[in-house]
């Protein structure tokens, strides 16, 4: 079976909305993908600064800002389709929508991005609110792309990507486990910010630093990397915690090279822990992708750390880098529209596996 879908991704680290079309292809259980075509649009002014401070906002203004994004979302699909000449080839819009608020523990996540706003700017089917049936069955929500990784991505032990936040994922030989492990890029561009800068690019500023021992000790120690595995963040861990904890303790090179040095060594802890729970010894790759698989320095320092750990950093092309997540937003909806398993309990902490999203019907009958 063959389904021609596109995936919508906007992550925490607010470089823009990722467009993905994908072809995807089921064969007795097996799947296989082909991306076709990708973009970035990235946030004007307007959208930075509006999805900055969602949290902030009352209710009626949460609300017409969750309609607005999907307007934005469904316009942007448009301009996708137009330039790509993909009018009457979309079968399925996948969106993943621009997390405000993540309180598991409280049985609540929030995206904004409306579903039927997309579907009827248009006139597709749309799955959206992936998370919202894992957290209400008492799972963290998050992460939700191991799925795709299980199905897409089999070469590979570890993944990681490094959005706004870094989530680890292993595959076991009798379950899959994932969970967040850090703040990742959107402490580094605020940081970076500092220098006029949107963001460290290729990590030459942290690279020309040098690190600052008694707030690489100070971060180690916060209590969420001392918790068990299910567990995920809220992106206001990395921006009301962990960047006012380093602002300028330092030069913001200083701080850069510090934090990068935190990642790594938060990475290659969460893997010796893995290892050591799931009793795995063999040797491993780990496939890194999201905005930081670009950060030479800091997947430099991952690569350095996980050495001694026998695994191997793969870094893929850029397309894969940039729109995984996308692409496997896409095969989560597929999954929804076929009425399959889209959520992993093993990773989530949920009472079951699930069918996450709801469903839009855009097209008209």
């Amino acid at each position: 079976m063959i389904y021609r879908v596109i995936g919508l991704m906007s992550g925490s680290s607010l470089d823009g909305l990722d467009v993905a079309y994908v072809e995807l292809e089921e064969t007795k259980g097996n799947w296989e993908y082909r991306l076709l075509a990708a973009e970035c649009y990235p946030y004007d002014e307007y959208w930075l600064d509006l999805l900055k401070k969602l949290h902030t906002l009352s209710a009626p203004d949460y609300m017409l800002a969750h309609t607005a994004f999907g307007h934005y979302c469904g316009q942007k699909v448009n301009e996708f389709i137009a330039a790509h000449n993909l009018e009457f080839k979309v079968q399925l819009i996948v969106s993943h929508g621009h997390t405000a608020f993540h309180m598991p523990s409280k049985r609540m996540t929030g995206q904004i991005g409306d579903g039927a706003a997309i579907a009827a700017e248009t006139g597709i089917n749309v799955v959206s609110d992936l998370r919202a049936m894992d957290v209400a069955l008492k799972g963290q929500g998050a992460p939700i792309v191991p799925i795709g990784e299980k199905l897409l991505f089999k070469d590979y032990e570890f993944l990681l990507n490094i959005g706004g936040i870094a989530n680890l994922s292993f595959k076991g030989t009798d379950k899959y486990i994932a969970f967040d492990v850090c703040p990742a890029n959107r402490v580094l561009n605020l940081t970076a910010q500092e220098k006029g800068m949107r963001f460290d690019e290729g990590g030459k500023l942290a690279a020309s630093g040098k690190i600052i021992p008694n707030i690489f000790d100070a971060l180690n120690e916060l209590a969420y990397y001392h918790e068990p595995y299910p567990k995920s963040l809220a992106n206001s861990f990395g921006t009301d915690i962990i960047y006012p904890m380093i602002t300028r303790t330092g030069t913001p090179e200083e701080v850069l090279h510090t934090y990068c040095e935190h990642i790594a060594f938060q990475v290659a802890r969460s893997v010796e822990l893995v290892k050591e729970l799931e009793n795995f010894s063999a040797p491993a790759k780990m496939l890194i992708t999201g905005g930081g698989a670009h950060h030479h320095h800091l997947t430099q320092r991952i690569g350095e750390h996980l050495r001694p750990l026998n695994v191997e950093v793969v870094i893929p092309s850029k397309e894969i880098i940039e729109f995984k997540e996308a692409i496997i937003m896409a095969l989560i909806g597929v999954l929804r529209w076929r009425e399959e398993n889209n959520v992993l309990s093993s990773v989530t902490g949920a009472t079951r596996d699930s069918i996450g999203g709801a469903v839009w019907i855009g097209q008209e009958y």
